[in-house]
């Protein structure tokens, strides 16, 4: 995106193309050809991309989208509002005051960091992320300031907690090396020796992580969104996985982990823990929290005899065991009329999509089938999604 095009779009002519572009056709051709009788091609497509962009962005920013400001990368990278604020609500908690955020980008989270009550300054390397934030900051009328700067060269002293999203993308697209962030990763590990926190990939390795290091997991209705690093100064356990859901948000730690857990086969229930307890390693705790058992030491199903309703993990009664071998299992499915079915899978080498086909349904009724194993062998088990928590 170009700054001086995005400046004018800030501008009392700008506005009111921006506003006409929102009314335009959703086609961006008639919507461009309607709006260049008006306008230059170049201030036309700025208008035009802002629109689309907030569009893109409300699964992520909900209400505030139709008031904010993007770049395409800054809008795939932003975190997830209710995770910013869940984050920047915690900091509040602990009686954080001020905030630096290193690599601010479009200011999701500086908004987060507003709207909790704390002073937050962002920097970026980008004169037009900075930009964007801060239009986005005046936009939602909350305060802060942005400027552009070198993250690795900052003195962050002045302020509480320092705060970092490392960029994950080299020349070559996403990277999973952290020595290929933006910051690296030597730069953010010496920034988990004082107050901070590091906004990582989920699939960050626990080896990677410091001692004294808290990693958090978090999902938002079952999607694993991110992981967070809290040095020392913020850390309350050494892992936890947090849950946002319709009900709200909950959260379980390394402290409610027995360290262990029985194996054994199925129960009348089996539990399909959250993705962000799987990657906080915390399914023994959601095991020991519905009185069950693992399937496999290995995989992260656990069954029980007991129905417990948890924001951990999905649950579903085991209505009865049925063939695993495929050919005994179309025939299982075609004696129960089964025309259309879910299939859910792990620890098994099975591509739903390609095994749907294969088995040529037919039938009115609906139904779930978990193929996994337990005890070492292949299983496959009819059963029953119950409500959510």
């Amino acid at each position: 995106m170009d700054l001086d095009a995005f400046q004018w779009l800030l501008t009392d002519e700008g506005q009111r193309l921006l506003s006409t572009a929102t009314d335009a056709p959703e086609d961006p051709l008639k919507a461009g050809a309607a709006l260049r009788r008006s306008a230059s091609a170049e201030h036309v497509a700025a208008a035009l991309t802002q629109v689309t962009l907030r569009r893109r962005a409300v699964p992520k920013f909900g209400d505030l989208a139709e008031r904010m400001y993007f770049t395409p990368d800054g809008l795939e990278q932003a975190t997830r509002l209710s995770v910013a604020t869940h984050r920047a609500a915690r900091l509040a908690a602990g009686e954080t005051e001020s905030v630096i955020d290193l690599g601010c980008s479009i200011g999701g989270d500086l908004v987060a960091f507003a709207r909790a009550g704390i002073t937050s300054v962002g920097v970026d390397l980008d004169p037009v992320r900075v930009a964007v934030a801060t239009a986005n900051l005046a936009a939602l009328d909350v305060g802060g300031a942005v400027s552009v700067a070198d993250a690795t060269a900052l003195d962050t002293s002045p302020f509480d907690v320092a705060f970092a999203d490392p960029a994950r993308r080299s020349a070559r697209g996403r990277t999973f090396n952290v020595d290929d962030w933006t910051p690296p990763w030597p730069f953010v590990s010496g920034l988990l020796g004082r107050a901070s926190c590091v906004k990582v990939a989920p699939g960050i390795p626990h080896d990677l992580i410091p001692d004294g290091v808290e990693g958090e997991w978090v999902s938002d209705h079952g999607e694993v969104k991110e992981a967070a690093l809290w040095s020392s100064w913020l850390a309350t356990t050494a892992r936890r996985a947090t849950v946002i859901g319709d009900g709200g948000l909950a959260t379980i730690t390394s402290e409610d982990d027995p360290g262990g857990a029985a194996v054994s086969a199925w129960g009348r229930f089996l539990y399909e823990p959250d993705g962000a307890v799987i990657r906080a390693g915390l399914v023994t705790a959601v095991s020991a929290g519905v009185k069950g058992w693992l399937l496999d030491q290995h995989i992260a199903y656990v069954g029980s005899d007991e129905p417990f309703r948890t924001p951990f993990a999905r649950t579903y009664e085991v209505i009865e065991e049925l063939p695993y071998r495929e050919k005994a299992l179309r025939a299982a499915l075609r004696e129960r009329a089964i025309g259309r079915l879910t299939i859910k899978k792990r620890g098994v080498n099975v591509v739903p999509d390609e095994l749907r086909k294969r088995l040529s349904l037919a039938g009115d009724n609906e139904a779930t089938i978990v193929l996994t194993r337990a005890e070492d062998k292949g299983i496959c088990l009819l059963v029953r999604p119950l409500a959510r928590t």
